[in-house]
């Protein structure tokens, strides 16, 4: 599967859809999601977000934009792409894990990542310290020991139309919860689907057989 980042400023993949016009901000503020956590319910009709968590990058009235946080990407490996980068990347880099971001533009790749790094081509700033960069320059730095203190690689990315996730949400589609560094970059794949409950104060045994049940 060919990985894409973009290595021009003004010709990432960090566009329209990542920096929407959001209107007056003070208005928005309030009911933006940017920054938050997308919980999948047990009963998600897609497979494809079944138990995901899903990283929301930008969230206003023209749209939304995520990243599934939680869902490896099967047969795929930055090691190439970071041993053809640098020749001293260091063999926990190598190891640096793919994730499947969403089912849009699966080829191109987006790096989440701690807010203290800034790509000098082009990185979105996200609330709760986080932030995203899709320049290659990113991929060259953490090669080189230069990167984020915290990164997650994805492909693709998750999007909806106006108003389109504000009616998912409305249907018991998701759960929202606050984003913590802890769960984002820290946690196994597999647990982060429980502890976004359990962070709300659900319980994942209890909620599933809920679902069973309804």
């Amino acid at each position: 599967m060919p990985m894409a980042l973009h290595g021009a400023a003004g010709t990432g993949i960090l566009g329209a859809k990542m920096f929407p016009n959001t209107g007056d901000p003070m208005s928005q503020e309030a009911l933006s999601l940017t920054g938050k956590l997308l919980i999948a319910m047990p009963g998600m009709g897609d497979p494809r977000f079944a138990h995901t968590v899903v990283f929301l990058t930008s969230h206003s009235e023209e749209g939304t934009m995520g990243l599934v946080i939680n869902k490896p990407a099967t047969g795929v490996s930055l090691s190439d792409v970071l041993d053809q980068l640098s020749e001293e990347a260091s063999p926990a880099k190598r190891q640096l894990g793919v994730h499947f971001g969403g089912p849009v533009e699966t080829g191109r790749g987006f790096v989440l990542h701690s807010d203290e790094y800034r790509s000098a081509m082009q990185t979105l700033v996200i609330p709760g310290g986080f932030a995203l960069t899709a320049t290659l320059d990113v991929l060259e730095d953490i090669a080189e020991d230069r990167g984020p203190a915290h990164a997650l690689f994805t492909l693709g990315y998750a999007g909806w139309g106006p108003g389109q996730l504000d009616g998912e949400i409305a249907q018991n589609g998701w759960l929202t919860a606050d984003a913590t560094h802890e769960l984002v970059f820290d946690l196994p794949d597999a647990e982060k689907w429980e502890a976004a409950l359990r962070s709300l104060g659900i319980d994942p045994l209890v909620l599933s057989a809920s679902a069973g049940r309804a």
